[in-house]
This record gives C-alpha cells, sequence and structure tokens, in this order.
C-alpha cells in the first residue's frame, strides 16, 4: 500500500523508502522515456508556500511538466485565506481540483492541519521540523555515489534543524551512522531523537558539540545554514555561537581521505562553509540539488500514480 501523505521521513518504510530510492535512480536513467510515456498525464499538483523557495518549488514543476502534469503555484496572497477563509475549508475545494499539494510553510501543525482535511496526497516542501524531500534527495546522492546506505557514516555539523531532524529518522531506518555536532541549545529536539530511536532500527544516532570529533572516520560531512528561516532575528547570536562550527578545509582534513562534503542550499558562504571547500573536488553540493528533481518525480509518482 503505497503511503497517503508525506509529512516526514517516519511516514516511510524502509521498502517504501527503498523504492522511491529505486524508482529516482531510473527516472535520472531514463528521462527521454518520462516524456513520451507520461506516467502523470492529466494529473495536477497545488504548491502552496508561505517560506522562500528555489529548489522545492522548481523542482516540483519541473518534475510534473516532465511527467506530463501541470502544477499551480497557490500563494496564500490573493486568495480567499487573506479573507479569513479557513484552511478547512480551502482544502476542501482544492481536494476537488487537484490531485495533489505541496505545501512549504512554519509549523508542523499547520502541515498536519492541511493533511487532516485533505482528500488528497499532502508533501511536505518543508516545514521548521521537517524537510523530508531534501533528505530522500540525500539518501540518493550518497547511494549514487557508494552504491549503499548501511554502515555510511555522515557526520552532520552546525544546527540541529529540520535537515538534522529527517536525517535523524532516515539514518535510524536505512542503517546509517548519523553523528551530529551542534553547539548546546541548538542541538536537534530531544524528542524526535527518541521517537527516531525506538523500537526496532538498524541505525545508530549520536549528537555531541565537538566537529572534530563528530566528522572522525565520516564518509560524508553534511552542513545547513546557521539561521534557518523564520529565526533571521537571532542572526548575530547564532553567527557567534556557530562561529566553531564551520566545514573548511582544515574541518574536512580530519574526516576520511575521500569524505564528501553536502549541503542542502541555499549556502551561505564564508559562514557554514567555506567557498574553497562547496567548490572543491569533495564537494556533492550541486548533485544534492539536481537530485532534489528526480527524487521529486519519483515521490509524486509514488503518491499520485496509478
Amino acid at each position: 500500500m503505497k503511503p497517503t501523505h508525506l509529512m516526514k521521513i517516519a511516514d516511510l518504510s524502509v521498502t517504501e523508502i527503498d523504492e522511491i530510492l529505486c524508482s529516482a535512480s531510473m527516472m535520472k536513467a531514463n528521462r527521454s522515456d518520462q516524456v513520451s510515456s507520461w506516467p502523470l498525464a492529466g494529473k495536477s499538483i497545488g504548491l502552496i508556500f508561505e517560506k522562500a523557495s528555489t529548489r522545492t518549488r522548481i523542482s516540483f514543476e519541473v518534475a510534473m511538466t516532465q511527467l506530463g502534469g501541470h502544477s499551480l503555484v497557490l500563494g496564500s496572497e490573493g486568495s480567499q485565506m487573506t479573507r479569513g477563509e479557513s484552511v478547512a475549508d480551502t482544502v476542501k475545494v482544492l481536494s476537488r481540483y487537484v490531485d495533489g499539494l505541496v505545501i512549504r510553510t512554519f509549523g508542523q501543525d499547520v502541515l498536519e492541519e492541511w493533511a487532516l482535511h485533505a482528500m488528497i496526497p499532502v508533501i511536505n516542501g518543508l516545514t521548521d521540523l521537517h524537510h523530508p524531500c531534501q533528505v530522500l534527495a540525500d539518501l540518493f546522492t550518497i547511494q549514487e555515489r557508494v552504491g549503499q546506505l548501511q554502515k555510511v557514516k555522515i557526520a552532520y555539523v552546525g544546527d540541529g534543524n529540520n535537515v538534522a531532524h529527517s536525517l535523524i529518522e532516515a539514518s535510524v531506518r536505512m542503517g546509517m551512522i548519523l553523528s551530529l555536532a551542534c553547539p548546546a541549545g541548538y542541538q536537534p529536539h530531544q524528542a524526535i531523537m527518541d521517537a527516531a530511536c525506538m523500537g526496532s532500527h538498524v541505525g545508530t544516532v549520536e549528537c555531541g558539540t565537538d566537529p572534530v570529533s563528530a566528522v572522525k572516520n565520516a564518509d560524508f560531512i553534511y552542513t545547513d545554514v546557521w539561521t534557518s528561516m523564520g529565526c533571521e532575528g537571532e542572526k548575530n547570536t547564532r553567527d557567534n555561537v556557530f562561529s566553531g562550527y564551520q566545514v573548511n578545509e582544515a574541518l574536512v582534513a580530519e574526516a576520511k581521505p575521500q569524505a564528501l562534503v553536502m549541503h542542502c542550499l541555499p549556502a551561505h558562504r564564508g559562514e557554514e562553509i567555506t567557498s574553497d571547500v562547496i567548490d572543491g573536488p569533495q564537494s556533492i553540493v550541486f548533485d544534492q540539488a539536481e537530485n532534489r528533481l528526480h527524487v521529486q518525480k519519483a515521490i509524486l509518482v509514488q503518491l499520485l500514480g496509478n
């Protein structure tokens, strides 16, 4: 049975994640076949963005076009929601017009309210707590490079944010080793850590404060901006707190010699990562960005396809 919604990585079974990654690989290898077969012909998705977006918006729009479908950007500005129409009423109507919704918003509770009233699949395009589409693309990028996920070590250096939360959920499911280095007070939510590690799981997650310890024996080093959307008022404080968490040549040298560097973008060059690293030979940052398109296609076919 295919999933109804994609709220977070924890919504997916290992089998469903494997199916998405396999489908993404085929999508990437056979782009021309999609043009002729159009697996989502006649389908439409609505894209609702309450936060700025580049890769999420463009990859979903292009994905739907290449799969034979259509996308509509449905900003809250100009809609009846600005005049007080409820989420419930809005999504009940949209469910009769489009075949799925991609929502990028602040609170996870807002996303869950959309899903609660929807009669169509709802996809998390990013919330403050989770970024599942990004991390599925990350898994695909890692698998593409080393051929497997089990026993691969990722060192995540920086803010314990939505990307970190989704990496935690993915790592325990897929048998990866995740070592996080986040400053005290900026570590991932303990409830998400606890929930991810409950029950049977095959991966391991550890969280500390020392970037050098985290990257030891790492196959991949991952970072994200220090100040996420919605936290702009904290930028000066965060810049000071995170000053020792920059991914630079010296930190990369502490990992395995062949360790690869990842960043979900956008990057603040010279802050969480230096230009010589993001543009260097060990960077796969732009492969990650490209793979958002292929994984988005796989997600859409999984949720919207016949």
